[in-house]
Order: C-alpha cells, then sequence, then structure tokens
C-alpha cells in the first residue's frame, strides 16, 4: 500500500515521499528543496531510494544531486530533459514504467510546460504525480511548447481513470479558481468547488491533492473538447484553439 507523505516547501511548492511499507523504498517526487526533504523523511524514519523528476525547473530539480549525495539513491528523469540537470541514472518517457517495491508506475509524457515533462501514474494506487502539467483549476505556463502540444497532455491526463487522484506541485489554486469563474460563469459543480476552496484556504488548508473527476467538472483547460466551451471561446469545433483562447487569457488574467 502506498504511503504518500505531502508537506509545503519553498514559496508555494509542495513536496511529496512516496513509500512503500512493504519493501521500505522512498520515492521523492521532485526535489524543491534538498534539505526539507532529507529532513521530512528522517522524521517518518525513511530513506530516499530514489528521486522521480518530472521536468528540468530548478524548483523541482535543484535538490537532485545533495540528495543523491547524502542518500546514494537512483535518480529518474524525462528522456527529452535529461541534459538540463546533473544526476539523471535513468531517463524515462511515455510508455516506460519505473517501480516503487511492487507498485508500478506509469510514465506518461506530459509536454507543454517543458518539453520533456512527465508525469507519473501509479494505476493501482489511484495516484498520479503530475508535475506542473496541471494543477486544481489550472495547468502550467506554455513554457517551452505550444498549445496543441499542451492540449494533447490535456487529454493523456483526462484519459487516465477519473478516481485518480491528482498530487500537483504547488498550492496555486485560489488564484486559479478566480480566473475559472470568468471562463464558466454557469458551472455548478465549479462555483461548489470554488466555495470549497476559499474555506479551506481560510483556515490556512491545503487544496492539494485533489480528484481527476472533480478537475473533469470543473477545470477550464480540461474542458476545452466541451462543445459550449468551445462556442463561448469563438473556437467552435476546435478544442486545442479552445485551450489555447483560455491559456491566453489565462496568462493575462
Amino acid at each position: 500500500m502506498l504511503t504518500i507523505h505531502q508537506f509545503p516547501c519553498l514559496n508555494d511548492n509542495y513536496g511529496y515521499l512516496a513509500h512503500d511499507p512493504e519493501s521500505g523504498q522512498t520515492a521523492a517526487i521532485d526535489t524543491p528543496d534538498a534539505d526539507k526533504y532529507l529532513a521530512e523523511a528522517e522524521v517518518q524514519g525513511w530513506t530516499i531510494t530514489t528521486i522521480w523528476n518530472t521536468h528540468w525547473h530548478p524548483d523541482h530539480a535543484g535538490g537532485n544531486l545533495k540528495i543523491k549525495e547524502a542518500t546514494g539513491c537512483n535518480n529518474i528523469g524525462p528522456k527529452g530533459e535529461a541534459e538540463k540537470f546533473p544526476g539523471i541514472d535513468e531517463a524515462g518517457g511515455g510508455g516506460d514504467t519505473v517501480t516503487l517495491g511492487d507498485l508500478l508506475a506509469h510514465v506518461i509524457d506530459v509536454p507543454g510546460h517543458t518539453l520533456g515533462h512527465i508525469a507519473f501514474h501509479l494505476p493501482d494506487a489511484d495516484t498520479a504525480f503530475v508535475g506542473d502539467a496541471v494543477f486544481a483549476l489550472g495547468c502550467g505556463r506554455v513554457f517551452e511548447g505550444d498549445m496543441p502540444m499542451m492540449w494533447n497532455s490535456m487529454r493523456a491526463i483526462k484519459a487516465m481513470p477519473p478516481e485518480t487522484t491528482l498530487y500537483c506541485a504547488h498550492e496555486y489554486t485560489q488564484a486559479n479558481a478566480r480566473f475559472a469563474e470568468t471562463i464558466e460563469t454557469d458551472n455548478a459543480a465549479l462555483t461548489a468547488y470554488v466555495a470549497e476552496i476559499d474555506e479551506k484556504r481560510a483556515k490556512g488548508e491545503r487544496t492539494v491533492p485533489m480528484p481527476l473527476s472533480r478537475e473533469l467538472a470543473t477545470n477550464p483547460f480540461l474542458r476545452a473538447d466541451v462543445p459550449e466551451l468551445q462556442a463561448a471561446m469563438g473556437h467552435p469545433g476546435d478544442a486545442a484553439a479552445t485551450f489555447g483562447e483560455i491559456r491566453g487569457r489565462k496568462d493575462r488574467f
């Protein structure tokens, strides 16, 4: 059974340690802050045995070398970006699998935010670590790819079972909610979600992780294939263009 320890680090990042009790293996999901990760692992009584990187940005891979030096762990990262940061021992891409004890994680290509961005989907645990590909009510900025590429990545996420729990890397939810409300003004599921988010944040509570099922009903970036939304964005029948319109509006929001 997978155990996930979540903790805040840096300014608005979330750190994750994924632990398999039977084997004792522990994966650091990205490494924004090496000291924080090592300290959190020690508190849990775990030793980091592997790093799974989603992409090369420093707030996701900046702690790789220090954690490797401290633990001797191996480091798995995206094939398309292995040359962009040190420490990668194994490069993975779409269709590959990695293991944590007996737990199998499928590597999924989700480029757009960066060209090599990957996610790790553990179907037996109903869990996916998605980095900066998708957030609660949002998605990553398209820094290196283009809008059709990023929409295809959204489709890859949409293809996971709806009961999948998504672990994204940042607490951006309340700002994303304010924007989402401008895109779908009559979405009752979104209205209820936003109210819950505001209540949680007022109490200092996390809004991450989130069920994919709820994101499918409310996240505008995952809903660019909804005909009504396509029409509202001025691109009927064109999901990629609708996604690009929504992403452009968010960039200017």
